[in-house]
C-alpha cells in the first residue's frame, strides 16, 4: 500500500514532528513488540497495474462464457439498455453510501424514492421499501413481516425456487416461526392440501407466480383461501412477467416480493442482485429496512428523507422488524433507470416476446422427443421430459457454445427464453438435439 499513500515521506515526517515523535516506531511504541510483525510481510513484491491486469485477464479467461443461453431458474439474461450502465457508472452515484445526512444526500434519496414509486407501479401495491439484498431474502422477510402474537406459522408452496425455500426456512428457524411446505401437484401448488392446512395459526401463505417450473398458479383462488382463514397473502413474482399477467394487487396480495435482477442487472456470476418488496398500506409499518419519503423544507422546496426506518440501528432492538444494514442503492438505481428507459410498453414487449419465444421452443422441442411437462399456462420457463439422458443432451449443446436449460433430474430440463433469444438460436438447439440419441 506504500505507493498508494498520498503523503510524501517528508510530509509524514513533518506530521510526526508536529505531534512530538521522531519516527513511526516512536508513534507505535506503546504496542508490545511481540505482537508487531518483524522484518516485513512474507508476501511477493507488488506488481504494476499492467501486470495485475494481465493476471486478472488470465484468470477470467478460464471462465466459460456462453453466447447463447436457455437457462433461467432464478437468474435471467435480458436486454439492458446502454443508459443503465452509463448512469450508474457516474462517480457521484457509484460511490454513494447510505444517505444518513439528508441535506447532502438528496440525489441518492430521490433515486431511491423514484425506484420505490416504480416498484409500486409495477406491482400495483401501495408502498415499497428501499429494497433488500436479493429475492430470496425478500421472500423470507415477506414471511417474517406477517407474523403476529397469535399467528406464527407460514405455509410455503413447494413450487417456489428451492434456494428461496431454503432461505425462508433459515429465517423461520431464527425467528421461531413454524414453516409448513405445501406439496406440489402436477407442477402447481396442491390446492386441497392448502385448504386443509391453512388455519387460525397461519400467519401467511407464500407462493411464487410464475412458479419455479414456469407455471402460472391459481393465484386468485389461493388468495381467497388464504384470506378466508384470516392469513396474509405473500406473492413472489417475476417482475418482467407483470408486463402481461395480473399484478399482485389484482390477485389480492398483502405483500409482493421478488428478485429485481431481470430489471437491468446482468447475471454477473450471481450478484450483486436486489430484492424488491412492496405491500398494502396496512402492512406499511411491518416493512423491513427503510422507506424514503418526499417532503418539503421550511422554504416550501421539495426534499427527500428517510421516513421509516424499522432496523435495529435506528430504533430499539426489540422493536426492530429487521437488521438489514444496506439500502442496495446502486442496484436500486440501475433498476430505476431500466424501468424509466423501458417504460410500460417496453416491459410489456419484453414479457410478450419472452412468452411467445418460450412457447415456440416448447413446441419445437416436442417434435424431437422433448415433451413439455407443464399442464397449464406458463410464462417464459417450462419443463421437458425425454428418454435421452439430460447430461448427454446438455453436453451436446455446450459443444456448440449453447448453455441449455437447467437439469432437474436425469430426464427433465427446465428451459427458459427471454426477448434476447433468436429464432435462429432456438432452431440450432432443435437441430443439435435431433442428433442426440
Amino acid at each position: 500500500m506504500g505507493s498508494y499513500v498520498p503523503n510524501t515521506k517528508e510530509q509524514r515526517q513533518e506530521m510526526l514532528k508536529e505531534i512530538g515523535f521522531q519516527t513511526i516506531d516512536d508513534l507505535f511504541a506503546h504496542i508490545p513488540a511481540e505482537v508487531k510483525i518483524q522484518g516485513g510481510l512474507n508476501i511477493p513484491e507488488g506488481k504494476t497495474e499492467l501486470e495485475v491486469r494481465r493476471d486478472m485477464e488470465n484468470i477470467a479467461a478460464k471462465n466459460r462464457v456462453f453466447k447463447t443461453i436457455f437457462r433461467g431458474a432464478g437468474a435471467y439474461r435480458h436486454f439492458i439498455p446502454a443508459t443503465v450502465k452509463s448512469v450508474i457508472s457516474k462517480e457521484n452515484l457509484l460511490t454513494a453510501y447510505t444517505p444518513y445526512q439528508a441535506e447532502i444526500s438528496q440525489g441518492i434519496l430521490q433515486s431511491i424514492f423514484e425506484y420505490q414509486t416504480m416498484i409500486c407501479d409495477l406491482t400495483g401495491m401501495d408502498i415499497s421499501n428501499a429494497c433488500v439484498y436479493d429475492g430470496a431474502e425478500a421472500s423470507a422477510e415477506g414471511v417474517a413481516m406477517c407474523r403476529d402474537r397469535k399467528r406464527s406459522k407460514a405455509l410455503v408452496s413447494a413450487t417456489v425456487n428451492p434456494y428461496v425455500l431454503e432461505t425462508i426456512k433459515t429465517y423461520c428457524l431464527g425467528n421461531e416461526m413454524e414453516i409448513e411446505v405445501i406439496p406440489e401437484k402436477d407442477g402447481l401448488t396442491d390446492m386441497e392440501y392448502l385448504k386443509e392446512h391453512v388455519d387460525a395459526q397461519t400467519a401467511c401463505v407464500l407462493i411464487q407466480h410464475p412458479n419455479y417450473y414456469g407455471n402460472l398458479e391459481e393465484a386468485a383462488e389461493i388468495g381467497e383461501i388464504t384470506h378466508g382463514a384470516g392469513a396474509k397473502y405473500v406473492m413472489n413474482v417475476n417482475p418482467i412477467s407483470l408486463g402481461v399477467v395480473k399484478t399482485p394487487a389484482e390477485y389480492g396480495a398483502d405483500v409482493a416480493v421478488g428478485e429485481g435482477q431481470p430489471l437491468g442487472l446482468s447475471i454477473a456470476f450471481g450478484g450483486p442482485y436486489l430484492g424488491f418488496m412492496a405491500a398494502t398500506q396496512k402492512m406499511m409499518r411491518n416493512l423491513p429496512g427503510r422507506i424514503v419519503g418526499q417532503t418539503e423544507d421550511h422554504n416550501g422546496k421539495k426534499g427527500y428523507v428517510l421516513t421509516l426506518q424499522a432496523r435495529e440501528q435506528h430504533i430499539r432492538r426489540e422493536k426492530a422488524s429487521s437488521n438489514i444494514c444496506s439500502n442496495q442503492a446502486l442496484c436500486a438505481l440501475a433498476v430505476g433507470v431500466y424501468l424509466a428507459t423501458m417504460g410500460n410498453e417496453g416491459i410489456k414487449k419484453a414479457a410478450t416476446l419472452s412468452t411467445s419465444k418460450a412457447h415456440y421452443l416448447s413446441a419445437e422441442l416436442a417434435k424431437v422427443g422433448y415433451q413439455t411437462e407443464n399442464k397449464g399456462e406458463f410464462f417464459h420457463e417450462f419443463v421437458t421430459v425425454s428418454d435421452v439422458p439430460v447430461a448427454k443432451a446438455l453436453a451436446a449443446l455446450e459443444e456448440k457454445g449453447i448453455l441449455g436449460g437447467f437439469p432437474l433430474d436425469e430426464h427433465r430440463i427446465l428451459w427458459c427464453c427471454t426477448e434476447v433469444n433468436t429464432k435462429e438460436e432456438m432452431d440450432a438447439v432443435i437441430q443439435i438435439l435431433k442428433e442426440v440419441q
